[in-house]
C-alpha cells in the first residue's frame, strides 16, 4: 500500500494568487455568493499564512491599500511552494500522479507540462458555451492527453440532471473518459444549497449506463443517498475530497454509512481525492489520516489506489 493516485489534486498556487484570494475574502464583509466561503475556509487559510483571520481583517483597516496588499504578499511568500517542491512532497507521500483542473484548460496543461509524470489533466466543461463546450473537451483530450472531464453543478449552478450537461456526457462516452460531477451541498449563497444534491445523478446513470461516473466532494449531508445511488448503478465511484479524512469515522458525522459500505460492498468504487487546496493541510497528512481509518488494510490500497487504477483503465 505504498502508491497513491490522488483524483483531485490541487497544485499549489503562487504567492500572487494565495495573496489575491486572501484579500478577496478579507474585503467581501458581506460575504454573499461565493464570499460566504471566507466563514468555511477564511481561518484555515489564515492560519496558513501564519496569522488569525481576526488579526488580518484588523490589518486591513489599519493599513493602506498597497500597504495591505504589500504585507499578503509577504506572507504569501513564505508559504508559497516551487513546482520542484510539490514534487517532493508527493514523492514523500507516496503520490503516483495526481489529476488536476481549471477552468482554463490552456493553465491546466501549462501545469500539467511542468511535471508530466506526476499531472494529469482534467477539463472543465462550460454548460452555456453549446458546441464550443464539446469542441474544448474533446481538444483537451485528443490534442492536450486530458484524461477526465468535469461536469460541476457548483461551477454553473444548474442540477447534473440538466439537459445542458448531456452532451457532455455523451463526448465522455465517446472518449471512453470518466466525467466528475459535483455531489455535494455548497456553501454559495447565490446557488440553492441542493444543486449538487447527489439524487440528480441518479437520471444521468440511468440515461448513460456505460459512462464511468465519479461522484466527487463525499455527498454531504445526502451520504446513505449517495451510497444508494452507487450500489444502484455499478458505473458511479466516489471521493470525498475536500473533507478531512479523519472525521469520516467521527460518530455524528453523517458518513457513517459511507465507512461501512466502503469498507464492505463498495470497496471497489471509492477513490481517493484529497482538495488539499481547499483543506490548508499537507498531502501527506491527509493520506496518513486515509490510512489511520478504520477499514480492512486491503480496503485502504483500494480506496487510496487500486479503484483509481480500475476507473481510469490502467494496469496495475
Amino acid at each position: 500500500m505504498s502508491e497513491v493516485i490522488d483524483v483531485r489534486l490541487d497544485f499549489p498556487p503562487s504567492a500572487h494568487v494565495i495573496a489575491d484570494t486572501m484579500k478577496f475574502f478579507i474585503r467581501n464583509k458581506e460575504a454573499k455568493g461565493i464570499a460566504n466561503y471566507r466563514r468555511i475556509f477564511g481561518p484555515r487559510w489564515a492560519a496558513s499564512l501564519g496569522m488569525s483571520f481576526k488579526d488580518l481583517e484588523k490589518r486591513s483597516e489599519e493599513l493602506s491599500e498597497k500597504e495591505f496588499e504589500s504585507l499578503l504578499n509577504d506572507l504569501a511568500q513564505q508559504v508559497a511552494i516551487t513546482p520542484e517542491q510539490f514534487v517532493n512532497q508527493l514523492d514523500e507521500a507516496g503520490v503516483k500522479w495526481g489529476l488536476i483542473d481549471d477552468v482554463d484548460t490552456d493553465k491546466t496543461a501549462d501545469l500539467v507540462s511542468k511535471i508530466p509524470d506526476r499531472l494529469k489533466g482534467m477539463v472543465i466543461f462550460n454548460p452555456f458555451i453549446g458546441a464550443q463546450g464539446i469542441r474544448e473537451v474533446d481538444r483537451a483530450v485528443r490534442d492536450l492527453g486530458f484524461v477526465a472531464v468535469y461536469a460541476s453543478p457548483y461551477h454553473w449552478g444548474i442540477k447534473a440532471s440538466d439537459p445542458r450537461f448531456y452532451p457532455c456526457y455523451a463526448k465522455a462516452v465517446e472518449l471512453d473518459i470518466p466525467v466528475f460531477i459535483y455531489a455535494a451541498m455548497n456553501y454559495r449563497t447565490d446557488l440553492p444549497m441542493d444543486v449538487g444534491r447527489p439524487l440528480y445523478i441518479d437520471r444521468v446513470a440511468m440515461d448513460f449506463p456505460k459512462l464511468r461516473i465519479v461522484a466527487t466532494c463525499g455527498g454531504w449531508p445526502w451520504v446513505p443517498e449517495l451510497v444508494g445511488l452507487a450500489r444502484r448503478h455499478p458505473n458511479i465511484y466516489i471521493d470525498t475530497s475536500s473533507h478531512r479524512p479523519k472525521y469520516l469515522a467521527v460518530p455524528g458525522s453523517g458518513f457513517e454509512m459511507l465507512m461501512q459500505f466502503g469498507n464492505t460492498l463498495l470497496q471497489d468504487r471509492i477513490v481517493f481525492g484529497s482538495g488539499v487546496g481547499e483543506l490548508a493541510v499537507p498531502i501527506g497528512a491527509i493520506i496518513k489520516e486515509i490510512k489511520d481509518l478504520p477499514l480492512k488494510e486491503e480496503v485502504k490500497g483500494k480506496w487510496l489506489y487500486k479503484n483509481a487504477l480500475e476507473l481510469f483503465k490502467m494496469d496495475l
